[in-house]
């Protein structure tokens, strides 16, 4: 039986490389790197090299770093930690902009903030591509308006978001605040404009994408280790210098006193190595993920009828092919390919995918309940073949003629 793996949003299988670079710090080199004798201070060097092949991936300093056990918290972090610093300094009610295809990382933040009347919050819409529309989004800022988050590449569908244009948005419209802020007389200024930043939940995108921080404009970024063929349970947030975040989580002084916890060694150590990796194969991993993942499209448009695809090539990362299989429950075609032929696919955010309800990414798109109830997402790794292709799709076919012949219509 095959065992073929097109889950790779979900997690990633950790690259041989990173690997080979933790096991040390598992084994023999156990020190806590907070301790000053000899065994903390190499867990800490350790930790210091990750930190600056992070920074060096990111292209920001390595002070402007901070570990966490991942995206979740790292958003969390990025969201809750900005509004927590603001209110501090006594900013009442401020106002966020998000998008309606965000992860549930980001969505519950939010609506934390807004039932505790903590803050407002504006999502924007997206189109049938996915794609946010820049303009509506800048007619979103408000005077009170302090932060936008905009994921960079959709978990589901694969959609890639206009990040640099909407940094240079914020950047433009800062300019333009603390210009006007100047030209009012100095007796009568008051205090300095608040700023608006710029967060990205760039998850999905750092083995596709363009993830220099300066060229984005961007004031904070998330990213995960384990979808960058790296270990599970760590992750990092760019923090920008000057950009305001209080801790969340509390119990010592780590990570400049924005993430209280041991730092997770062996695993900063991986994430370090799976960033310098990803930024350096980026070229080639993408060309060659781009033509297995169009083989199979051309490959499943071929052999299943009734088929549409969700995914827009032309604006989405080369690994996401999302489909919906008409007249099928997307949950009976991923429990037909996994138990036939072993072979692993998704109907959505793996966070979610106990949860039976119409993804809200497809919704957002104007794709219909019943449609998006038919959805399974196929995400492509660098290691999947155009063989691996024909033979899930020879499976996928006759999974999916078989639970059509249990509809009437089909």
């Amino acid at each position: 039986m095959s065992r073929i793996y097109f889950d790779h949003s979900a997690t990633t299988p950790v690259d041989k490389k990173v690997l080979s670079a933790m096991l040390p710090y598992l084994t023999e080199e156990y020190g806590n790197p907070s301790s000053l004798h000899g065994f903390g201070q190499v867990a800490a060097k350790a930790v210091d090299t990750a930190r600056q092949q992070t920074a060096t991936a990111l292209n920001c300093q390595a002070k402007e770093i901070v570990f966490t056990s991942g995206s979740t918290e790292a958003n969390n972090l990025a969201i809750k930690g900005l509004i927590k610093a603001l209110q501090i300094k006594g900013l009442s009610k401020p106002h966020i902009i998000t998008s309606m295809i965000e992860h549930d990382a980001i969505i519950e933040p939010c609506r934390e903030l807004v039932q505790s009347q903590q803050a407002e919050v504006t999502y924007i819409k997206v189109d049938n591509r996915g794609i946010i529309d820049s303009a509506e989004l800048e007619a979103a800022i408000k005077d009170n308006t302090v932060l936008i988050s905009i994921m960079y590449a959709n978990s589901e569908v694969g959609s890639v978001q206009p990040i640099r244009e909407i940094g240079k948005i914020v950047k433009k419209y800062n300019e333009k605040r603390l210009r006007d802020w100047e030209k009012v007389r100095t007796a009568e200024r008051g205090d300095k404009p608040q700023a608006l930043y710029f967060h990205t939940d760039a998850t999905q995108a750092i083995n596709f994408c363009n993830i220099d921080t300066q060229h984005l404009h961007v004031d904070m970024l998330s990213l995960s280790g384990h979808k960058i063929y790296g270990p599970k349970g760590v992750g990092a947030l760019f923090v920008k210098q000057g950009t305001p975040i209080s801790c969340l989580q509390r119990g010592g002084h780590h990570e400049n006193n924005m993430r209280s916890g041991t730092l997770n060694v062996p695993g900063i150590v991986g994430l370090g190595e799976a960033l310098t990796l990803a930024v350096a194969d980026r070229e080639k991993n993408n060309a060659q993920i781009t033509e297995v993942r169009d083989y199979l499209v051309a490959e499943i448009q071929k052999a299943v009828p009734k088929v549409v695809l969700n995914t827009n090539r032309e604006v989405s990362a080369p690994s996401h092919a999302h489909f919906s299989f008409l007249g099928v429950e997307g949950e009976a075609v991923l429990m037909g390919l996994d138990l036939e032929g072993q072979i692993a696919v998704s109907t959505g955010s793996a966070c979610a995918s106990s949860n039976l309800k119409a993804s809200h990414v497809l919704l957002a798109m104007g794709i219909e309940q019943e449609v998006a109830h038919n959805a399974v997402r196929f995400t492509l790794g660098k290691h999947n073949t155009k063989q691996e292709v024909e033979i899930a799709v020879q499976v996928l076919a006759k999974v999916v003629e078989r639970y059509r012949k249990m509809v009437p219509e089909y």
